[in-house]
């Protein structure tokens, strides 16, 4: 057999074994993000929003919230969004209808850098704007409900839940606008069952079965074999939203500078999108102190 013969052997083999490493890896990453989801929590917007599009959980975390033990939920929706052509979009984590013709979003807090106030605020805009049909009256605006998830006591305040209160000045006479925000923290434990809840949140243990049907639910997805195609329909939301898009090619092929450059690149991106740097750095396989840095030297820059 000729050198010629041989080279073209070796490079044809040398083809395929690419082709074929390239074809692991694709497999690989998509199975090592399904991994990642399946160790998210519930203060992850993305995975927040598959494992309440079920009704029986999503009332289950709205029943515990409200105090409301008989509250019914009818229909949820996830990532829905509202356009207007000339306004700002907004997408809403969670959106269900209760028995009583409640609206109700549930909203995880991702960025440390904006007005929380005025956020729900604009959801409740949107809501209003979306739901009051042309031809009806005011009073027959659905009430809307906004219950706000953060994993930080954003009002310091030293409470679990705060629930808004609206009244006349100088008076006990309350203003009822039909718009009701309540603010729910993982941070403050105060033994309430609201704050079990929120315990759970912040873990996900698809062991814990403390909390009925959202406990179902996440089992479901973290351990049954029919969760799986939800839980990549996670790894699918974390494609969309530019986490690793553009990246698993430098990925498989490219040199280590290029690997980190775009593994940095990736973790800015996820930071601008309100992922917390543990999470960045799981995802990335990173370590935190390094996600620390990259962050500190992009606003350096900015």
């Amino acid at each position: 057999m000729g050198t010629d013969e041989n080279t073209t052997k070796d490079k044809a083999t040398t083809n395929m074994n690419a082709a074929e490493l390239k074809e692991k890896s694709f497999i690989s990453i998509k199975d090592q993000l399904v991994e990642k989801a399946r160790s998210f929590n519930l203060l992850s917007n993305v995975f927040m929003s598959v494992a309440l599009n079920d009704i029986p959980a999503c009332q289950h975390v709205i029943r515990v919230i409200t105090g409301i033990p008989d509250l019914v939920v009818k229909e949820v929706r996830s990532q829905h969004r509202i356009s207007k052509i000339t306004a700002h979009d907004a997408i809403l984590d969670i959106l269900a209808e209760d028995s009583g013709r409640r609206l109700v979003n549930l909203e995880i807090q991702k960025k440390d850098t904006i007005d929380h106030a005025r956020r729900t605020r604009f959801y409740a805009a949107m809501i209003d704007s979306e739901f009051l049909e042309k031809g009806k009256e005011y009073n027959q605006m659905p009430d809307v409900h906004i219950i706000y998830i953060s994993e930080t006591d954003l009002w310091a305040a030293g409470k679990t839940l705060y629930k808004v209160e609206k009244k006349f000045k100088g008076t006990e006479n309350p203003y009822d606008d039909g718009v009701y925000v309540t603010y729910v923290n993982a941070e403050i434990d105060d033994g309430s069952d609201v704050a079990k809840l929120m315990d759970y949140f912040k873990t996900a243990d698809p062991e814990d079965m403390s909390q009925g049907d959202l406990s179902t639910r996440i089992h479901f997805l973290k351990c049954e074999e029919g969760g799986y195609p939800e839980m990549c329909e996670v790894s699918e939301k974390i494609y969309e939203e530019g986490i690793i898009e553009g990246k698993k090619e430098g990925i498989i092929e490219g040199k280590k500078e290029g690997i980190i450059e775009g593994k940095k690149e990736t973790a800015l991106n996820m930071k601008k999108k309100g992922y917390s740097d543990a999470i960045i750095a799981d995802i990335l396989e990173v370590g935190i102190s390094v996600i620390q840095q990259w962050i500190a030297g992009s606003k350096a820059k900015s």
